[in-house]
């Protein structure tokens, strides 16, 4: 079965998220860390028992103390095995030294007290200002108070704690039936909350997501259907081109929709099977962040073709989602093909601009490097759509890649202007 018959085969699960996936359960509540009593500001993520997991972080070389701890956690290969995720918004734990690592330490010690496992099994992570001391006191509070509502419901309000700068919380879920011969008729499910509008443009994750299958998984093979999900979503998406310093992606995978069964393992036809439901769920995820960028009126599609490696490809669309002139000219509603060519020409990569096309919204504007007339009005109607569609064809080779990203605003620069005000 190829992967578009399969995605056929997904449904959304309405109102999914997180606690989708059997054997999972959520909350989030106001611990302190913001001010306003009515946020919430801290989630907890929890399994029924230590399951398998695996995580993707930053590579920022300013790592904050959670990342650090929770890769430790996985035994710094990126998969164990894991019985809670805990997460606060509003303080980063980011260049904090010794004494943020020890809250951070300090943080899975509490949880793994109230749940009965061991401090390993325990991943966390912070999102915020950068620089703060953070205290212990507020996970002392939320912790106590997010495993007493945890419940299958929590999940909503898990996906709205975690949030700093979003407008609105980024939650979905797929489900599937397995056509597997070792999983045939069992019903899988893939569900996932993240949070992120600002400081995107992610390397191995986004700001902060948590996934979630009650399919049974080897942990390492759950590392590499994660991997290759971030590297195809997550890791496509830029909203402003700065990487956070607390980039962290965890799936964790209960096996409870097929207790007693034998783990999937990597390469096999389940393996293929989950993975495209792990990628379809980090898309939706990883678009809906993409949309939601800090003062984002549109969401941007740009879709690059014919280049000569994928390498290639990722660098020319980068160039063109990441270029301010692009997007504001999206902002601005102005058809400007030229800001296109011209971010194509600046980033590196091999082509002839004699072989280069490019369309806009659908709308060929250049043809073999050369302008194309369009209707005007036409492309001020099309902008009002919610989704932005830049299409280039380098007329260079094979490879091709999708890049999501948004326009430039005034709010944009309001937003982080008053970020810690």
């Amino acid at each position: 079965m190829d992967s578009n018959e399969f995605d056929s085969k997904l449904r959304a699960v309405p109102d999914g998220g997180v606690t989708s996936a059997a054997g999972f359960i959520a909350a989030g509540v106001h611990a302190g860390f913001r001010k306003n009593p009515e946020r919430g500001d801290f989630a907890l993520v929890l399994a029924e028992r230590p399951v398998a997991a695996a995580g993707t972080f930053t590579t920022n070389r300013f790592c904050a103390a959670p990342v650090t701890v929770s890769h430790a956690h996985l035994g710094g290969t990126g998969f164990g095995r894991v019985q809670a995720v805990a997460i606060n918004s509003g303080n980063a734990n980011a260049a904090t030294g010794e004494p943020g690592l020890a809250v951070a330490h300090e943080t899975c010690e509490i949880v793994s007290q109230v749940l009965g496992c061991t401090a390993e099994e325990v991943l966390v992570a912070s999102t915020g200002v950068i620089g703060v001391p953070l205290g212990i006191e507020c996970f002392e509070a939320g912790v106590s108070a997010a495993v007493e509502t945890a419940s299958a419901a929590g999940a909503h309000d898990a996906a709205r704690a975690i949030m700093t700068t979003d407008t609105r919380p980024k939650e979905c879920a797929v489900r599937y039936e397995s056509s597997a011969a070792a999983y045939a008729g069992r019903t899988f499910t893939v569900g996932g909350m993240c949070k992120g509008s600002g400081m995107i443009m992610p390397n191995m994750a986004t700001m902060i997501a948590v996934v979630t299958t009650d399919a049974p998984v080897a942990p390492a093979a759950l590392h590499a259907a994660l991997s290759d999900a971030v590297a195809h979503t997550f890791n496509k998406v830029t909203v402003d081109s700065d990487t956070s310093t607390n980039d962290t992606c965890v799936l964790l995978a209960s096996g409870d929709a097929a207790p007693g069964a034998e783990p999937i393992e990597q390469g096999s036809a389940a393996f293929h099977e989950l993975s495209a439901a792990v990628r379809a769920v980090c898309e939706t995820l990883a678009r809906g962040i993409a949309a939601d960028g800090e003062g984002a009126s549109r969401l941007i599609t740009v879709r690059v073709a014919g280049a000569a490696t994928d390498a290639d490809a990722d660098a020319a669309a980068r160039a063109v989602a990441n270029s301010p002139l692009v997007k504001t000219a999206v902002a601005g509603r102005d058809c400007n093909w030229g800001r296109v060519a011209a971010a194509l020409g600046k980033c590196g990569v091999p082509f002839d601009q004699e072989r280069v096309s490019i369309d806009i919204m659908g709308m060929p504007v250049c043809r073999d490097g050369l302008a194309v007339a369009f209707d005007e009005a036409e492309a001020l109607r099309r902008f009002e759509a919610p989704e932005i569609a830049i299409d280039v064809d380098l007329g260079a080779g094979e490879a091709s890649t999708t890049v999501w990203t948004c326009d430039f605003t005034h709010d944009y620069i309001s937003i982080n202007a008053d970020y810690r005000s």
